[in-house]
């Protein structure tokens, strides 16, 4: 990266204002945005305004978030200097990671091998996936380097989307032979009826989300012919009674709504050469009234079995639309406090 260094400001404006010089007027351009949108949302997201002054940008605010801002800057420059495009997820990832992913890291090769001091990255066919918050970091990691790992928080926290991701990159280089993707056939507070079809119709509007996740990953006719193939295979959970999935990369979805015995049943379903996530959200349990989730039992039984990583998303960790989070903490705080008016009625 090749950023000059800050130029010192008039004394008048010494602790209001930052100069940063960027030696490529072309990749300021990038940097900058169509009709300097990225800077308005770097503007937006950290508290300070922006100022184009030729090939140098004029950073005026708070000492703390001037400075954030610059390392925004250097993060999302330097990352155009490897030949990459900067868009609005990139910006949010490098504010919400401090600017931690700047390193060159590894770019080509086996990315079971690439993690070491450098940039988290999963290639896939159509588009190259990054973590966005340090917990995304954390789960990816812990895919590439664990058997079975469990992903467990709120919705919009990139749980499936990363593990499919991180599914299909390993598929793609020869790690796995299969994806599995599954998820319990369980309706989500409301009777929807008989279905129309046959099995497959009937069970794919509950599949669908892993349909739209694979469909970011691989072209269409690419996929399609892999599920004709069966080398990706997307089923209800109990289709996986009585089987041995080995050298596969195997994802249970929603894995809240699954029950003890199910859960129990598709655990021990893990083969030679296989990896496993489990997804959830113990928050958004489907299951009828007194019916214990299999995730919750999973947590307490194997907390502290070796090979076996539990990664735990928050609010913080959303990544759609910023008002999702808000909602998120909205019904947390809500829950908290009924529990807190329980307790002092006990």
């Amino acid at each position: 990266m090749a950023i000059g260094a800050m130029t010192p400001p008039p004394a008048s404006e010494a602790t209001t204002e930052t100069l940063v010089e960027f030696p490529d007027n072309r990749l300021l351009i990038d940097l900058c945005g169509e009709y300097d949108r990225n800077l308005a949302d770097i503007e937006q997201k950290v508290g300070v305004q922006i100022l184009r002054r030729g090939n140098q940008l004029a950073i005026h605010g708070e000492e703390a978030a001037r400075a954030e801002a610059q390392d925004v800057l250097a993060a999302l420059y330097a990352r155009l200097e490897t030949g990459k495009s900067v868009e609005s997820g990139d910006i949010d990832r490098e504010i919400r990671m401090g600017g931690s992913e700047t390193g060159t890291g590894a770019r080509d090769g086996d990315q079971l091998e690439m993690f070491r001091g450098g940039t988290v990255e999963i290639k896939t066919r159509k588009k190259l996936v990054e973590p966005r918050t340090e917990a995304q970091k954390a789960y990816v990691l812990s895919l590439f380097n664990n058997e079975l790992a469990f992903g467990i928080g709120p919705a919009g926290t990139g749980k499936t989307y990363l593990a499919v991701a991180v599914g299909v990159s390993m598929f793609i280089q020869g790690h796995v032979d299969r994806i599995i993707l599954s998820r319990p056939a369980v309706e989500a507070g409301e009777k929807l009826g008989y279905l129309p079809g046959d099995m497959k119709d009937k069970v794919d509007p509950y599949m669908q989300p892993l349909y739209d996740a694979l469909n970011d990953f691989l072209p269409g006719k690419q996929l399609a012919k892999l599920i004709e193939e069966k080398r990706i295979e997307i089923a209800p959970l109990a289709f996986m009674r009585g089987r041995t999935l080995a050298n596969a990369f195997v994802v249970l979805d929603e894995a809240q709504n699954a029950t003890t015995m199910q859960m129990k049943m598709f655990l021990t379903r893990l083969g030679e050469g296989s990896r496993m996530v489990i997804t959830g959200d113990r928050s958004q349990i489907d299951l009828p009234r007194g019916v214990p989730s299999g995730l919750r039992d999973a947590e307490r039984l194997l907390g502290k079995v070796g090979g076996i990583s539990f990664n735990y998303f928050t609010a913080r960790d959303v990544v759609r639309h910023p008002l999702v989070a808000a909602i998120i903490e909205a019904y947390d705080a809500d829950a908290q406090r009924a529990m807190a008016d329980r307790s002092k009625g006990a």
